[in-house]
This record gives structure tokens, C-alpha cells and sequence, in this order.
């Protein structure tokens, strides 16, 4: 516990090279893509780090199958993989910028906008 703190203090006094962190993991996270498919290929979904759908394709084959229900069921399952994938891209992002600036594994975990 202890360890946490004296970290925290420590990136107190160099809010400068946090804001600059904080700058770089925000200009990195809309980059990070996390793509899912379902119904093996059938339909292909990808999201950014912002957890924002950037697109969603449909095959030709899906279509053809002409199963309203089933296509629905594909697209969130490819979504939530997507969605699933981002988070843990934006999660090492995360980790990546806490040990850059000297911050113990997990530290940044209970932050909002963290982990």
C-alpha cells in the first residue's frame, strides 16, 4: 500500500510528464482497433478504444441465408468479440503507460478511465 502511495506522490511532482502520458495514451486509444467475427466470417465487426463500432460487414453468404435472427445473433456476438478485444488492447495501452512512468502494475486500474 504504502509503495502505491509513494508512487502516486512521486507522479505528483511530475504532473508535466503526466500530462504529456495522458496526451499520448489519449491520441493512442481512438487507433486501437479490436475486430470480431461470427459464424465463421459470416459477419466482421471492428471497434476503436473508444468503444466505438467503426464498421460492420456482412457477407454475401449471410445474406443469401435470408435468416433475420440468426444475422442479429451474429452481429452482437462479432460485436461483443470487438468490443471484448478493444478493452483488452486499450488495458495494455494502459499498463504500458503506467510502467513508463514508474507506476506499480495495477496502479491506474481503479481510475476512471483505467484498467
Amino acid at each position: 500500500m504504502f509503495e502505491k502511495l509513494g508512487a502516486l506522490m512521486n507522479l505528483m511532482g511530475n504532473q508535466g510528464k503526466l500530462q504529456e502520458q495522458m496526451q499520448k495514451f489519449q491520441a493512442t486509444v481512438p487507433t486501437l482497433i479490436g475486430e470480431g467475427t461470427a459464424g465463421g466470417g459470416l459477419v466482421t465487426v471492428k471497434v476503436n478504444g473508444r468503444m466505438e463500432v467503426l464498421g460492420v460487414k456482412i457477407s454475401e453468404d449471410a445474406v443469401r441465408l435470408n435468416d433475420r435472427e440468426m444475422l442479429e445473433d451474429l452481429v452482437a456476438a462479432a460485436t461483443n468479440t470487438a468490443l471484448t478485444k478493444a478493452k483488452e488492447l486499450v488495458a495494455a495501452e494502459t499498463q504500458k503507460m503506467a510502467a513508463t512512468m514508474g507506476l506499480p502494475p495495477g496502479m491506474l486500474g481503479g481510475l476512471p478511465g483505467f484498467g
